[in-house]
């Protein structure tokens, strides 16, 4: 299968991290930097990606940022952006991947990081819930338009992972929010134990590996009813 190279991308649109050039990753992969909220450079990553290897067979549609604040009160231009990274970047992404594998002719996988906040909203946490919602449904519409072409779509909604949206700070700001402290935050969940990236990769793993599984939601949040999906 063809390996997709992965992009650095800022938080902030139109600054990527990274110089644009490849560089090498490791795992015969290597890194392209670009600004996702671009739809231009978004094609020039999918093209590098099948001039390097061929082809695409597998979509992690990751990228995301959060801001917070009460939904009534948010300014309209931080809401727009949060769903240019959090909504419109996946869906061009899609798009691409979707060109590439219907030119191709062997079907593919597209798997999308949509987050609990999707079906169960945080306070406060509005700008960053309501594009993921809305990603979530992109990924089942997806799987929906494309089955018949052998493409599958599939959706994690994780939640409380430490990373580099879900940052000691911001992890300090959302367990306030919640009246709880850091520790129980992280832990508040059936099984009462923190929810890692690995966990999150595994759950990756299988979606590109049930080659029967499409339109699925796999929760790995530890277990939290409000979040299950009904």
């Amino acid at each position: 299968m063809a390996r997709m190279p992965s992009s650095s991308i800022s938080m902030r649109p139109g600054r990527p991290r990274r110089q644009r050039q490849p560089k090498a990753a490791g795992n015969n992969s290597i890194g392209v930097g670009a600004d996702i909220t671009n739809p231009a450079e978004l094609r020039a990553a999918f093209d590098k990606a099948v001039a390097v290897y061929g082809g695409v067979d597998i979509l992690v549609s990751n990228a995301g940022a959060a801001w917070e604040g009460r939904i009534g009160e948010l300014d309209d231009a931080l809401l727009r952006k949060s769903f240019e990274l959090n909504f419109f970047a996946h869906q061009s992404a899609a798009q691409n991947a979707v060109r590439i594998m219907l030119e191709q002719g062997t079907g593919g996988v597209l798997l999308f990081n949509t987050s609990k906040q999707a079906v169960n909203p945080g306070p406060k946490f509005g700008a960053y819930g309501v594009p993921k919602a809305a990603t979530l449904f992109l990924s089942r519409q997806y799987a929906l338009d494309y089955g018949a072409h052998g493409i599958r779509s599939n959706a994690v909604n994780a939640d409380r992972i430490r990373s580099g949206l879900l940052t000691d700070a911001m992890i300090a700001s959302r367990s306030g929010a919640r009246g709880v402290s850091e520790k129980e935050y992280m832990s508040g969940n059936l099984l009462g134990q923190e929810v890692t990236a690995e966990d999150v990769a595994q759950a990756f793993l299988h979606q590109a590996l049930a080659e029967r599984t499409t339109a699925d939601v796999t929760t790995v949040d530890g277990g939290n009813i409000a979040a299950a999906l009904r």
